[in-house]
This record gives structure tokens, sequence and C-alpha cells, in this order.
């Protein structure tokens, strides 16, 4: 590709690309449009709430990757939750990932077939 005279490598281009965009880069623009299949509302920064291993939360969606069906999130919590449900000891978690399918479940379940983590929008 040339521009103005100037050669200009693929990789260049895509930079080029992004800046237009108003992207950080080319990966940062990526990403933002790989989104564009995700479930309705669950974008990086989305405030959501649901359940992980049984145990109601609210946080915001800080990390959040891969295709639609199989889209990995990691959500900070606004407050730790205990995910051990045994009076002799604890688990906290101020942070939770997961892999969710289309539907915002994980495609991980526990052994009664309930979905280790739920997410929606807290707006919903």
């Amino acid at each position: 590709m040339e521009t103005s005279g100037t050669s200009v490598s693929h990789a260049q281009s895509l930079e080029l690309i992004a800046q237009q965009y108003g992207a950080r880069d080319w990966n940062t623009l990526s990403a933002r449009l790989g989104h564009s299949n995700i479930t309705a509302g669950l974008t990086l920064g989305t405030k959501v709430k649901g359940h992980y291993l049984g145990q109601p939360y609210s946080g915001e969606i800080i990390s959040i990757s891969g295709p639609s069906g199989h889209r990995s999130v990691e959500i900070a919590l606004d407050q730790p939750i205990n995910t051990v449900r045994f009076d002799s000891f604890s688990n906290w978690r101020w942070r939770i990932r997961g892999t969710l399918d289309k539907d915002g479940r994980s495609t991980r379940k526990t052994s009664d077939g309930t979905p280790h983590l739920i997410v929606e929008p807290s707006n919903i």
C-alpha cells in the first residue's frame, strides 16, 4: 500500500486504520470489532450482576475475549463473595472468571447442573 508516495507495510496500514477509528492500535480496534457478536449488553466496562457458584454478585467486566458462544470474561466485584458453602472455611473472591455461551451462562456446571457463572447487564 502506498500513501503520499510512501511505501507502507501491511502491519503499518492496520495501525493507520486503527488510528483513523480512534483506537490505540490494531489489536484494540480488532478486539472492539470482535464484540459485535457478543451477548447483548456484555462489553468491556459493562456493570453486571448474576451468580457465581450459587452466590449473587455485582461488578464490572474488566476483560473479555473470544468468539460468541465461547467468550472468556473477568469481572471485578463490587464486594467480595465467599465461594465456599461450608461453615468450616471460606474462599473470598474480589474477581471471578469464566467462559460464557451466547446467553451469558458458563459452559462449566456445578454437580447439580447449575452454571458456574451467570452474567447479565445490571441495568436489566
